[in-house]
């Protein structure tokens, strides 16, 4: 997560309460929230990134560590004190880990954000229409967000640029392997 460096210190404090909370459990149990991963594969391997990340210099300003309980679960983790050579911050995860990098211009964020292998997904979170629309469309995804996250329609493309996924599901686009489409959802809420 890209954050301005005007509301850093703010955003992670919120971020840890909001997600030091949340319910634990299967994923078929009401309320939860964070479930474990889907094996010990998996669950090994986010393990090694977070020792990666602490071996780097990444501080976890949440979490860090495995859930001692039964079964494959770890806990949600943010770190802070990250750059962007940290192998947390260049690979995908697939686990419940984010990091947290401070920016200064919106030119700097977007290209901090598209300097990666990957493409699946983006959101930027703004109070300024005019900057999502500059930041939506200068970013290399399939899908950018606006104001939302993870939120789907069936008769929208998803896929990603670069090494996020082959072609597209959903949607008109779905139907076309040889297009490089983005899809942009903006809450007005």
């Amino acid at each position: 997560m890209l954050v301005h460096e005007d509301i850093y210190d703010k955003f992670v404090a919120a971020f840890v309460e909001k997600a030091k909370n949340w319910p634990v459990g299967g994923p078929l149990d009401a309320g939860v929230i964070h479930g474990p991963l889907v094996d010990e594969i998996q669950y090994k391997r986010v393990l090694g990134y977070l020792d990666s990340g602490k071996a780097e210099g990444a501080v976890a300003a949440l979490g860090g560590g495995k859930i001692d309980r039964p079964g494959y679960f770890v806990q949600p983790t943010l770190f802070t004190n990250v750059t962007d050579e940290m192998k947390i911050v260049k690979e995908e995860i697939f686990g419940p880990v984010t990091c947290a990098l401070k920016f200064k211009t919106l030119e700097e964020a977007v290209e901090r954000a598209n300097n990666t292998s990957y493409g699946l997904a983006a959101a930027v979170f703004t109070k300024d229409l005019k900057t999502a629309i500059k930041v939506q469309n200068a970013l290399q995804a399939g899908t950018v967000w606006v104001n939302c996250y993870n939120t789907f329609f069936s008769s929208a493309p998803f896929g990603g640029f670069s090494q996020s996924g082959i072609g597209r599901e959903l949607g008109e686009y779905g139907l076309t392997e040889y297009t490089q489409v983005k899809t942009v959802t903006t809450s007005l809420a």
